[in-house]
């Protein structure tokens, strides 16, 4: 069952959110994936994050560029750790989505990682943390993962 989604806001977040897939899969993290836009599907993304915890998800990963309100969206309706990766185009080639992120509201965290591949690595870093702190196994491949200079 999975404990971690992954929310991708349109499906070009794909390429860059593989390498989030590549580091949950190295760390054994059971994971799921969703293409939802707060902006095209935003009823979709109320019902996922309302029910996530009902299927197991333990830490929602939400990836959006530009206005990224996904995030902020995902955590408006989850009481689950809402973690934001800003993809990188438009205009400002991911400042926009990155600035969008760390604006959040008081009460509605959205922690946010880096723009893009080194953000959805630590996504999934993140995740993996979050998760270790109930599960030793994690924790011990995350300090096997250090050991070796957080490399897979």
């Amino acid at each position: 069952m999975p404990e971690v989604a992954i929310i991708m806001g349109s499906p070009s977040d794909s390429e860059t959110m593989k390498n989030c897939e590549d580091y949950l899969n190295y760390f054994g993290t059971e994971y799921e994936i969703k293409i939802l836009s707060a902006h095209r599907n935003p009823d979709e993304v109320a019902e996922f994050a309302r029910n996530a915890d009902k299927r197991g998800i333990k830490v929602i990963i939400t990836a959006a560029g530009m206005a990224a309100h996904l995030g902020g969206v995902v955590a408006a309706h989850t009481v689950l750790p809402v973690l934001g990766v800003p993809m990188k185009g438009g205009i400002m080639d991911g400042l926009d989505a990155l600035l969008s992120m760390v604006q959040m509201p008081a009460g509605v965290p959205v922690p946010t990682l880096s723009v893009g591949n080194a953000g959805a690595k630590n996504a999934a870093i993140t995740a993996v943390q979050i998760l270790a702190l109930s599960d030793n196994n994690f924790k011990e491949k995350l300090i096997e993962f250090k050991r070796k200079g957080c490399k897979i």
